[in-house]
């Protein structure tokens, strides 16, 4: 009876609910915010709040309901969790452009007061993509590789605060690799690069790393299925996210075609 109780500790519908709490609430912070922009006469495109909703749901779905009641003993579960809360999750809510949206809702002194935190000098520390993929993978490779991962199943406030960790490291960094909102402390295309490229090889070490070394707790068949789950499920929200960040950089660096062009001497008139 213990053990099953243990089983259970870290997936109960309270539990569940409080997590999944800020979610459903985000979807109705957003979804009041842009009626009030539709109400001040200033469209906002549909699409951003697709991705918006699409990227609360995919959270939700990681932290309460069959997949985490499943995630507690089974770690294939447990990653296809992590893929959605800390990886699609923060890139459609990124997509959704939150920040863009409240500037164009709040009231002048309370969107000026939101433009100074973001030219502070902790979110320019916070927001460097070094910074963001450190904080993002260094915190799995701590969470995979010690055993944390084991703790974390024991105890309520530490299950809730590396769910809180992954996702907003997850977001911390997307945002910090493809800008979507305003963001006053813009680094170059090659230093993001560089730093997703950095972030890409370390979480694909890590997977093969639970691979051959499964976390404490975790058999060797789970952490196999884990870690390939981890290491192809990441590559395929990656692809997204290199895609977006080249399409970004070409349209930055495309050469302008003027709108005049003057016919060279000797082309025939009409």
């Amino acid at each position: 009876m213990m053990a099953m109780n243990n089983l259970h500790h870290g997936a109960g519908l309270t539990h569940q609910l409080l997590l999944a709490l800020p979610f459903i609430m985000a979807i109705i912070l957003y979804i009041s915010a842009v009626l009030l922009s539709l109400q001040r006469q200033r469209p906002w495109h549909w699409h951003r709040s697709v991705f918006w909703i699409a990227g609360c749901l995919s959270a939700i779905a990681a932290v309460s309901g069959p997949l985490a009641r499943r995630a507690v003993f089974d770690f294939e579960a447990h990653m296809a969790g992590h893929l959605l809360l800390g990886m699609l999750a923060p890139l459609l809510m990124v997509l959704g452009a939150p920040v863009t949206l409240m500037l164009r809702t709040l009231r002048p002194r309370s969107a000026r007061r939101l433009s100074r935190l973001l030219r502070s000098w902790p979110v320019r520390v916070i927001s460097d993509p070094l910074f963001a993929s450190i904080l993002n993978v260094g915190g799995l490779w701590l969470l995979y590789t010690t055993n944390l991962y084991s703790a974390m199943h024991g105890s309520n406030p530490l299950h809730a605060l590396i769910h809180l960790h992954v996702f907003l490291a997850g977001y911390v960094f997307t945002a910090a690799i493809i800008y979507i909102d305003p963001t006053p402390h813009r680094a170059s295309f090659v230093y993001r690069s560089g730093a997703l490229i950095a972030a890409l090889a370390a979480h694909g070490m890590l997977s093969k790393y639970i691979y051959a070394h499964p976390p404490a707790g975790v058999s060797a068949i789970q952490a196999e299925s884990g870690g390939m789950l981890m290491y192809y499920g990441g590559d395929a929200v990656d692809v997204i996210l290199i895609c977006i960040l080249c399409y970004q950089w070409y349209k930055r660096c495309r050469p302008r075609i003027p709108l005049s062009v003057s016919k060279p001497e000797g082309f025939p008139q009409n």
